[in-house]
């Protein structure tokens, strides 16, 4: 049985080796070349708990660069990820996916909240994009339920104006398909 090499392992070892040598610049009197390679060492360990590819991919998605975010996240494996970050993966990959394929986007976002997101505010943004989803399909019950989720979810009130929106959407169909 062949197990696929996982660059965490790499990173680590990295990260231990540089912190091993800052000691060693520490001790011997070299403090300056001590504090690079104990910044070189935090940097790699930061690298081994979170992937830099991910945060490349969050970064293309807020410049509205949509095809490099969706090459970018093609290229992650998210068996190779922290079970952590597996639900921030699927979180991007249904924002990615929600202008081209709504049940795809749907089943992407289910799967996050299933994986698990770190952050309230992550989560309330999944049930956002879920309630406009149910919203879209006109399944009002479950879009305001997802909705009222979102709120209790939203403690520092980011999402306000995007509730009021997908709020209008549910009450009004017709009005915001022709704002469109």
């Amino acid at each position: 049985m062949k197990l696929p090499f996982d660059s965490r392992i790499l990173k680590f070892a990295l990260a231990a080796g540089a912190l091993a040598y800052a000691i060693q610049q520490f001790i011997s009197g070299y403090t300056g070349a001590g504090v690079g390679m104990s910044l070189l060492a935090i940097l790699f360990g930061l690298s081994a708990l979170r992937s830099i590819r991910m945060i490349v991919v969050a970064f293309r998605i807020q410049q509205q660069k949509l095809d490099k975010a969706r090459d970018v996240l093609a290229g992650i494996n998210p068996k190779h990820l922290w079970p952590g970050n597996r639900g921030q993966y699927w979180f991007l990959q249904g924002n990615l996916l929600l202008e081209s394929s709504l049940p795809e986007a749907e089943k992407a976002f289910r799967t996050a909240l299933d994986v698990g997101l770190k952050r309230d505010e992550e989560k309330a943004a999944v049930m956002l994009n879920l309630a406009a989803i149910q919203s879209s399909k006109r399944r009002t019950k479950e879009a305001k339920a997802l909705i009222v989720q979102a709120k209790r979810l939203d403690k520092k009130g980011m999402l306000k104006a995007d509730i009021k929106t997908i709020e209008q959407a549910i009450r009004n169909p017709q009005q915001v398909m022709r704002r469109r």
